[in-house]
């Protein structure tokens, strides 16, 4: 078994380029999870540090990785946020007490040079929302909009496999440089990681990995900024959705379920952590709908919480060689039966997004 002297004794041998300390004693390493042959941990800098450090980042995962029986490795670079300390007063009423304390976070500007940000979620896992993700992305870009997909799935990204790309992405200005596919500009931690590592992370590390390639990924520019961010979220409603909803306002949720009650519920409860923090759910999609899983349950429950039934996506094998090919069906049958499905969604996230 590694233990975590191990690690902690070969990250010390990678040299921060500002202090000449090894990673460890420099105060770099956040986060590290040590076990079953897995390794994972952020290294936090100044956002003006981060091509500086990108390649430290490298090394400290080649490093890790020459550890005999580390089977997976997995390490984030991310900007530190600076938090301004707030004056003392001279009282400790309870009153100046209360006002001291740190306020709930609350939603920050839009990723820069972003206009929209539409997030698609599930409540359940397997449910297909992936694939309603980057099928959609790819509509709406077929209309004529400029696209980024972002997958904040960070247990499980699938958007690589998804969109036939692969590669850590590049260093420009203190900015990761998306990769772009079928219209798309994509960005996924999958591509910061090997492709079978394992995310052997706690919610913050989760979240920091989500808020830097929220915010540090050149998703637009000032003379081509992007129209719409469509955001994959994991299943549930935990970290991820909460860090997401409190580093952006999200202008709509897009909510995927399967027919049958045991995914609807899930849907319901993303329903309500949406209606909560005022997010608007434009509607829900029926994935997989059909004999096996029946059909309707999304549409009677589009109609419970007085939201928009977008339609139902029968189950395809067409849709799922698409995804497994990296070839999204939307361009890979584009005239084909799910392409025009998608594209009426499109049609009506167009509207509702007034895009």
């Amino acid at each position: 078994m590694i233990d975590r002297a191990t690690v902690t004794a070969v990250l010390d041998t990678v040299i921060d380029p500002k202090s000449g300390k090894g990673l460890v004693q420099a105060g770099l390493v956040q986060g590290l999870v040590v076990e079953n042959g897995r390794a994972g941990f952020v290294v936090e800098v100044p956002s003006a540090d981060t091509a500086l450090y990108a390649p430290v980042r490298d090394q400290a995962e080649a490093a890790l990785k020459a550890i005999e029986g580390m089977e997976r490795v997995s390490v984030i670079l991310t900007a530190e946020t600076v938090v301004k300390p707030q004056r003392r007063t001279a009282s400790l009423s309870p009153q100046a007490v209360d006002q001291n304390r740190p306020k709930a976070p609350v939603p920050t500007d839009r990723p820069a040079h972003v206009k929209r940000v539409l997030a698609v979620a599930s409540g359940k896992g397997g449910v297909g929302k992936s694939t309603v993700s980057v099928n959609l992305a790819v509509a709406l870009a077929k209309r004529g909009l400029s696209v980024g997909i972002l997958d904040a799935d960070v247990y499980g990204p699938s958007m690589p496999t998804m969109l036939g790309i692969s590669g850590k992405p590049a260093y420009e200005d203190g900015q990761m440089v998306p990769h772009e596919a079928h219209g798309l500009k994509a960005m996924s931690v999958g591509l910061l990681t090997a492709g079978n590592d394992a995310m052997v992370w706690r919610g913050p590390m989760a979240s920091q990995a989500i808020t830097q390639m929220l915010t540090q990924t050149r998703w637009g520019t000032a003379e081509k900024p992007l129209d719409v961010l469509v955001v994959d979220l994991p299943p549930g409603t935990g970290d991820v959705q909460l860090t997401l909803i409190q580093k952006t306002p999200l202008d709509g949720a897009v909510i995927v379920s399967t027919p049958q009650e045991v995914a609807l519920a899930d849907a319901r409860r993303a329903h309500t952590l949406f209606e909560k923090v005022g997010v608007p759910t434009l509607g829900l999609i029926e994935n997989m709908s059909g004999d096996v899983f029946g059909r309707g349950g999304a549409e009677a429950e589009a109609a419970r919480l007085g939201v928009a039934y977008l339609g139902d996506l029968p189950l395809s094998a067409s849709v799922r060689e698409g995804g497994d090919a990296g070839v999204p069906v939307t361009v890979a049958v584009p005239f084909g039966e799910a392409a025009e499905r998608f594209d009426a969604v499109a049609a009506a996230m167009i509207e509702a997004l007034s895009l």
